[in-house]
């Protein structure tokens, strides 16, 4: 692989040889064994962002294979204060590092940094673009608890039009065949053109406002929070803000194999007392990170 910038750049073998080598990375991400496939090689995290499970995750699947870091975490401490642009910044980095993690809040910028740089890009979110890492840990989730990634009825629901995590998902699990259902407050809907390509693949169940309209056929339950930052007005997020909380008596009226997924953070949409649940997922979703983006690295820096 050269560049990766959306779910789009990713074919079903593609996906499955990621999730089949994180598969047998998982020890290697518990400290369990040793792997330094990537000794000698340095990743560029650039983060224009706030990130603690994307940034700390790709940081720690270097290290577990042998490699080193470099980047920033907030511009405050860089040149881009001074007025140093994005893709100067990309050219710069680019000769330090073997690869670059790019967090931006501007969508398109992930893509606008490849044509700048001399190494490859991985996209760790673009403003409310899209998300394939965090796509790729999500579908190593479900495989993970559900054994397999087709024939399932997940449904999305909270912020889906700003919610990038759920665009790529929705984008990634319709190549497997799957139903999708879409659960948001008003407003805050799935954007046209995720609507249209699940409709045309025949994926799409149903779009709603309340999860207790889908609750009882769901096998992924996958939550997501407002995205209070991606808001122009704050008046318009006060009016969502909060909209769904998803409890223990809601998470009983599922099936029993149901599982509960979340990219975090969290703010209230899901109560604490769900963590207890056997269905909560979220903290092993946010750990399978490690071995999913040691898979990624492998093959985009090291070629294995």
């Amino acid at each position: 692989m050269r560049h990766v910038i959306s779910v789009h750049d990713l074919t079903v073998e593609v996906i499955i040889d990621v999730l089949d080598r994180a598969e047998g990375m998982l020890d290697i991400a518990r400290g369990k064994a040793v792997n330094d496939c990537l000794k000698g090689k340095v990743l560029g995290s650039i983060f224009f962002e706030p990130s603690t499970r994307t940034r700390l995750s790709f940081e720690t699947a270097m290290t577990r294979l042998g490699g080193g870091v470099i980047g920033f975490a907030g511009t405050e401490a860089t040149s881009v204060v001074k007025g140093e642009t994005l893709a100067d910044t990309i050219r710069m980095v680019s000769g330090y590092a073997d690869a670059i993690v790019l967090r931006h809040p501007r969508e398109g910028a992930a893509k606008l940094a490849t044509e700048f740089s001399s190494v490859p890009i991985i996209n760790a979110g673009d403003g409310a673009g899209q998300h394939p890492t965090q796509t790729l840990l999500d579908l190593f989730t479900i495989r993970q608890h559900m054994g397999r990634l087709k024939g399932l009825n997940i449904s999305l629901v909270g912020d889906l039009r700003y919610g990038r995590t759920v665009h790529s998902l929705a984008f990634a699990l319709s190549k497997f065949g799957n139903t999708i259902n879409l659960v948001s407050p008003e407003g805050l809907e799935m954007p046209r053109e995720v609507v249209e390509h699940l409709q045309d693949s025949g994926q799409f169940g149903i779009a709603c406002h309340t999860p207790e309209e889908v609750i009882t056929t769901t096998d992924i339950l996958y939550v997501t929070r407002i995205q209070k930052e991606r808001f122009p007005d704050p008046v318009e997020y006060k009016k969502v803000a909060g909209k769904y909380t998803i409890d223990p008596q809601l998470v009983s009226q599922g099936p029993a194999h149901m599982i509960v997924m979340h990219p975090l953070p969290r703010i209230n949409e899901i109560t604490p007392e769900v963590d207890a649940m056997p269905q909560a997922k979220y903290f092993v979703q946010a750990a399978n990170g490690v071995p999913v983006r040691m898979a990624l690295l492998s093959m985009v820096i090291g070629g294995v």
